[in-house]
């Protein structure tokens, strides 16, 4: 090579060392623009139903991982849960507190819905505890065109503590009766007697339901502490309950827009209230008794009614 050429080659190199370098510093300048994001760290041990989680092994610890990360990079959908829980939590944990139920089982109705009263899955499931319309039947609740009390959240989650309760009985373990809520008692039965082993978190099982419990601990340790994870919302974000009267209805009824009006609400805020009305009418012939809740006037606006926050730890500081 001639000294023409080596002269060349050298001008060359610094050209594109110096690009290299042009090119460092700008995705450089770019990245410090981006937010910087943070992995939720995993503790060596938990707690779920009173039961402690042994969050030392390896696979224990990164399943937890996997949801928790996925439950807290969730901003949209976690945000709702963490608002609609302000609602719904005051109904649901004192009955599972009446029923014998540990109420960490409030995240599991989370987990199920994200505390969406009208969910309907794809597998028809429907309601906060997602029930199939057979399960809701074999554990007290009325489903059919006109009336589907799988939507009723009260009767919905004493027809969930039935079910806890049942399992508890057979595994004597809250994880595993949670596992169980996703599978069935069937399908986890067959499987820790052929496996070996007394308890759920020591099953191989399908992606879904290997996740399932492990989503149930995440849910309850964001919605615990939810500023914890970057949540700061304030008091009025939160859904407020909404104060309501109740009127026995042991008849048919004709019109439910028409019984509505009559009450001063309309036909959607009925239905609103009382999502476990399913017609335009109720035939009832058998003259069972229906307690209907009529919105309080002033629940109904955010300037007349006063704000209430179950977790303090909800709203920041």
């Amino acid at each position: 090579m001639n000294l023409r050429d080596k002269t060349l080659l050298i001008a060359y190199c610094i050209s594109a060392i110096m690009a290299c370098s042009c090119v460092a510093a700008e995705i450089s300048e770019r990245n410090e623009s981006y937010p910087q994001m943070t992995s939720p760290e995993i503790p060596m041990k938990a707690m779920l139903a009173g039961e402690p989680v042994d969050l030392d092994r390896i696979d224990m610890a990164e399943r937890l991982d996997r949801e928790l990360t996925s439950i807290v990079y969730g901003h949209s959908s976690t945000s709702l849960v963490l608002k609609r829980a302000n609602r719904y939590f005051p109904i649901i944990a004192p009955i599972l507190e009446e029923n014998g139920v540990p109420t960490d089982f409030i995240y599991l109705a989370a987990i199920e819905s994200s505390l969406n009263v009208r969910a309907y899955s794809r597998a028809n499931a429907a309601g906060l505890w997602q029930f199939l319309a057979a399960t809701g039947k074999q554990y007290g609740l009325e489903v059919n065109d006109e009336v589907d009390e799988r939507y009723h959240p009260e009767k919905s989650t004493v027809a969930a503590c039935k079910y806890m309760k049942a399992g508890y009985k057979k595994y004597g373990h809250w994880a595993t009766v949670a596992a169980s809520y996703n599978a069935g008692m069937g399908r986890i039965s067959g499987a820790l007697e052929k496996q070996l082993v007394d308890n759920s978190y020591d099953l191989y099982l399908n992606e879904e339901t290997s996740r399932y419990v492990f989503r149930f601990l995440a849910m309850k340790m964001v919605l615990e502490n939810p500023r914890a994870y970057g949540y700061n919302l304030t008091e009025s974000q939160l859904y407020q309950p909404i104060a309501c009267k109740e009127e026995a209805v042991s008849g048919s009824v004709a019109s439910w827009t028409e019984w509505a009006k009559e009450r001063g609400i309309s036909y959607a805020q009925l239905r609103e209230m009382n999502p476990w009305i399913r017609s335009t009418s109720l035939t009832n012939k058998a003259k069972k008794t229906y307690m209907v809740k009529i919105p309080i006037a002033s629940d109904l606006y955010r300037s007349k009614r006063k704000c209430t926050v179950w977790n303090k730890k909800w709203i920041g500081k």
